[in-house]
């Protein structure tokens, strides 16, 4: 167990990944309009922003359609979904910085044995990729992503799966309101707390105002350390 801010004390940490580990939304954005733009299909970053993010890929298409008053058939949104994989793959090649904090964070934990995961609406090839660069791949025990649920945040499923599967994954006990959800989104903090979790909101995509469902709000993980 460790202490965090206002004495709260936690036994797991389930992480989201964009917009926390990573600032990867500017490069899902553009991977996004790559894939779309040649449908006619494109949004703007503030609509991004707005709208999109906390979406895992499947449910961002289906949006951009359905805001032209069309739905993608399951073939053309698998193949949407690939193309948009190879394009961020090809974004992220040169290289991914974290957050400031983020990666000491995840270390003193683990060294700590807090259990580890993450929660994500990304695909894990989107993850894999960039947890290795960062060195970090080896810290998580559990890694939830869009490949595992039928529905995205602010659905709690995702969040739901993943203290399932950490609990279930080594001998430690600890229930949900020792589990601590970091999150960035407002989707994101409901989908953590449907799932009854505590959650630590983080600055680095909305500002705080935004964040307020949160059991608490950092402007960077630093301050967690």
């Amino acid at each position: 167990m460790v202490n965090l801010l206002n004495g709260i004390q936690i036994e797991a940490v389930i992480f989201d990944f964009d917009g926390v580990i990573v600032d990867t939304e500017p490069l899902h954005y553009a991977a996004f309009q790559r894939t779309l733009e040649p449908l006619g299909l494109h949004f703007t970053w503030e609509e991004y922003v707005e709208t999109y993010i906390g979406f895992d890929d499947r449910d961002a298409f289906k949006h951009a359609f359905s805001v032209k008053g069309m739905q993608p058939d399951s073939n053309t949104l698998r193949s949407l979904i690939e193309q948009k994989a190879t394009v961020f793959n090809d974004v992220i090649s040169s290289g991914v910085a974290a957050y400031p904090g983020v990666v000491d964070l995840i270390r003193h934990l683990s060294k700590h044995n807090i259990p580890l995961a993450i929660c994500s609406g990304a695909l894990r090839s989107d993850i894999d990729p960039i947890v290795t660069m960062l060195g970090i791949a080896d810290h998580f025990n559990i890694i939830v992503t869009a490949d595992d649920v039928a529905v995205s945040k602010p659905d709690p499923e995702c969040y739901q799966l993943a203290f399932q599967r950490l609990l279930s994954h080594g001998s430690h006990s600890f229930s949900q309101k020792t589990t601590l959800a970091i999150e960035d989104t407002p989707a994101g903090i409901s989908a953590a707390t449907g799932a009854g979790l505590q959650v630590c909101a983080v600055t680095n995509s909305y500002p705080a105002d935004r964040l307020t469902q949160a059991t608490f709000v950092v402007d960077s993980l630093a301050a967690l350390m």
